[in-house]
């Protein structure tokens, strides 16, 4: 599943092809939705937001489209009526004079006032998305210590929408790991150290994950083991789907285990519980 650095890509491309451009066609697949379609035409994009993995395309009459690309979801930005050769179901089209923006396999869409948007059950519930909005290193840690939150385990809590919007799997494995945190942790099992480090893992590695297409690694470590032929996939991250490697910091083998019914991914001794630090 796509988390939050690779949706609010996805929103850039969208941004770039439809912002401030008249909307001259639109389709849905969905025959609820049809009705519309007549309303829209016409209308222009003033932006392109994001919270978490949901995409919300604004419209200057009013409306919201939202989306959630859930499993499958895929977004295409084409010239104009070039449709890609896929065997994927379209699920959304929206034509201006120079670009169609194209949307498939998605089924989760609605088309909502933007009075309602705040009101939507899965927009109403979900935490800060630090790609579309400020949040402060304090701000990360006092939601930390929140009542909602400071009781749940780590590898649990980083899933959790309402947490952190647009953490996913790959993400949560790298923060832990990047934070020195052992899984089984909780926020209130921390001391105020490691909370500052969760929080500015998750500030940083959510922004670099953005800025280099799903690159969560040390970058300059990443670039030397690309220029010596090593596979994306094995220099990609730090621990995720790194199983058996060696760990870049300390060279122990990395482990896998399952939280939430995901993977998880940990180095034992980067990540080490405080009474088994240093043996």
């Amino acid at each position: 599943m796509p988390e939050g650095p690779e949706i609010r890509r996805a929103a850039d491309q969208v941004e770039r092809a439809l912002l401030n451009k008249t909307v001259q066609e639109i389709y849905f697949a969905f025959p609820h939705l049809e009705g519309y379609e007549d309303l829209l035409r016409g209308s222009i994009v003033t932006r392109v937001d994001t919270k978490g993995k949901a995409m919300l395309i604004r419209f200057d009459n009013g409306y919201t489209i939202y989306s959630h690309n859930q499993l499958y979801g895929k977004w295409y930005i084409r010239n104009l009526y070039n449709y890609p050769n896929t065997n994927r179901q379209l699920r959304l089209a929206l034509h201006n004079e120079k670009k169609s923006a194209l949307l498939y396999s998605a089924s989760d869409i609605e088309v909502l006032r933007d009075e309602e948007v705040s009101g939507h059950p899965f927009l109403s519930k979900v935490g800060p998305d630090l790609l579309s909005e400020k949040v402060t290193l304090d701000e990360l840690i006092e939601r930390m210590k929140d009542k909602r939150f400071r009781n749940r385990k780590w590898s649990i809590l980083l899933l959790d929408q309402g947490f952190v919007a647009g953490i996913g799997n790959y993400l949560r494995s790298e923060i832990m790991f990047k934070a020195g945190i052992h899984p089984s942790l909780r926020p209130t099992d921390c001391t105020e150290d490691q909370l500052e480090k969760a929080a500015r893992s998750i500030i940083d590695l959510v922004s670099q994950s953005y800025e280099t297409g799903g690159i969560t690694n040390d970058l300059e470590l990443a670039k030397k083991l690309k220029s010596e032929g090593v596979k994306r996939s094995r220099y990609r991250h730090w621990v995720f789907n790194r199983e058996g490697s060696s760990c870049f910091i300390c060279g122990n083998e990395i482990e896998k285990t399952e939280a939430a019914s995901r993977r998880l991914y940990f180095c034992p001794v980067c990540q080490a519980l405080p009474d088994k630090k240093g043996v």
